[in-house]
């Protein structure tokens, strides 16, 4: 059960009630994420622009949802994991390299490095070894796109959390659970 309730359109403030006309006129829904961080117009601003933000980068869409998907489950969170594994279906990810990506492995040797190093930034709170990172530049990844997987590490870390201490109520379809 939700500890915080999501806040609706027709209740929210003008300010809360354009940002969310905004989100569902992008998404065609508002996600109950969304809608619960609006009971903080800041909090909802902050996240939408970090994501935009990051959404602009030179990450593609389809890396960045596999690092939210390695990042969700990492941190248990069911919220993030189901809701990445819809939207990455349409950054082009079938179900089996949804479930990979959780994993944190994937076919394409660049991918997977950024994976492995996504979970670990996850597990190591941030402390990572040089090896790591130079284990990305081998892959290919140049220092801005390494900040960026840093960024999209951080900004899934605090859905999770968010999602974990709000209670948020799961709107996506579940995600198929991980064979052994």
């Amino acid at each position: 059960m939700p500890r915080l309730q999501p806040v609706s359109a027709a209740t929210a403030s003008p300010l809360v009630a354009e940002l969310l006309q905004t989100v569902k006129k992008k998404m065609g829904v508002v996600p109950n994420i969304v809608a619960t961080m609006a009971n903080s117009h800041a909090v909802a601003t902050a996240y939408l622009g970090f994501s935009q933000a990051l959404a602009s980068g030179a990450l593609p869409p389809r890396l960045r949802e596999q690092i939210a998907l390695v990042v969700g489950e990492t941190n248990g969170c069911d919220y993030c994991v189901a809701a990445h594994t819809a939207l990455g279906k349409g950054a082009g990810l079938s179900d089996q390299e949804a479930c990979d990506a959780r994993r944190a492995t994937a076919r394409d040797v660049k991918e997977a490095a950024a994976l492995a190093f996504a979970r670990r930034v996850v597990s190591e709170r941030g402390h990572v070894a040089d090896d790591d990172v130079q284990t990305l530049r081998q892959a290919g990844y140049n220092d801005g796109e390494i900040a960026e997987i840093v960024a999209a590490v951080a900004l899934n870390i605090f859905t999770n959390y968010f999602n974990h201490v709000t209670g948020t109520e799961v709107d996506f379809p579940a995600a198929p659970s991980l064979a052994a």
